[in-house]
């Protein structure tokens, strides 16, 4: 005998729905690339209408434009968090340049390489990929001047400092869709390199310092 009680379906709230639609679509950006940011393909990926994905997201380029930024904002918050009770300037920096060298970094590293390349032609997302940017050179400014304060670093340009690490690090993830086995030891370490350089730290000193234990 079948029940006569129905189960209730939970409706989402928009908030929560519209939270979903971008996670989703953060995903597909991440491992498919930005132009199959779709409303049909994010439809797919839920199990629902492709209607539902507009009702959010009239226009297909704010749904791309915002699932860089999430995924971008996520990368940033995994690489260099905010809040940084664990540990010292020096070994969150460490963790940083340790967390980007791994393979796990390439999604990513293609994200923004496929971003930027989107962005010549698409102004929603040009400004997101700028505001990126910008979130990004903030943060590591952020921990340089910490690190100044606390005298583990020494410059007298914090924000140069986190540019010209940046502008490096960019350059090596410009690399992620190519064999880089044959790549030398001084080429892999030139952002750590241009660190220790000018941060004035010794030579090492960012490959050597145990990492922060960082809670989940």
């Amino acid at each position: 005998m079948s029940s006569s009680v129905e189960r209730k379906r939970i409706r989402k709230t928009p908030e929560a729905r519209r939270a979903e639609i971008v996670e989703a679509a953060a995903r597909v950006a991440l491992t498919e690339g930005l132009e199959c940011v779709t409303l049909r393909r994010i439809a797919e990926e839920l199990s629902v209408r492709p209607g539902l994905i507009s009702h959010y997201f009239p226009s297909a380029e704010d749904l791309v434009a915002e699932a860089f930024a999430v995924a971008a904002t996520g990368e940033l918050d995994s690489l260099l968090p905010a809040e940084r009770p664990h540990g010292t300037p020096v070994q969150y920096l460490a963790r940083y340049f340790a967390l980007s060298a791994g393979e796990a970094y390439d999604d990513i590293s293609r994200l923004w390489i496929n971003a930027r390349h989107l962005s010549r032609y698409r102004p929603v997302l040009r400004d997101r990929v700028a505001e990126q940017e910008l979130a990004s050179d903030d943060r590591l400014e952020g921990l340089i001047r910490e690190g100044v304060e606390r005298g583990e670093f020494r410059t007298d340009d914090p924000r140069a400092a986190a540019i010209q690490i940046l502008v490096v690090l960019d350059g090596l993830g410009a690399h992620a869709n190519t064999d880089r086995s044959n790549r030398p030891e001084a080429v892999t370490r030139m952002a750590v390199t241009t660190a220790e350089r000018e941060l004035g730290l010794a030579a090492g000193a960012l490959t050597e310092t145990p990492l922060p234990v960082v809670a989940d």
